[in-house]
């Protein structure tokens, strides 16, 4: 799976991209799988709720993988 970064927007939060992806059904819910150390960004287990993930960050979670991308322009 690939999430798009947005034009004149650098990262998005670890917690807020596992919501807005509809991954966990609450924000706490988020926060728990990511301080419970159930969350892998490039490979290494990742604690911090507010990660920034950036173009070419990789996040795995329960059997999602979701790469970090530029939305490409028209």
């Amino acid at each position: 799976m690939k999430f798009n970064l947005q034009p004149g927007h650098d990262y998005i939060q670890l917690n807020q991209l596992l919501k807005l992806l509809g991954l966990v059904e609450s924000g706490g819910e988020a926060n728990r799988v990511i301080t419970d150390g159930e969350v892998m960004v490039n490979n290494l287990p990742e604690t911090q709720k507010r990660k920034k993930l950036r173009i070419g960050d990789v996040v795995l979670w329960d059997s999602h993988e979701i790469s970090i991308v530029a939305e490409e322009e028209d």
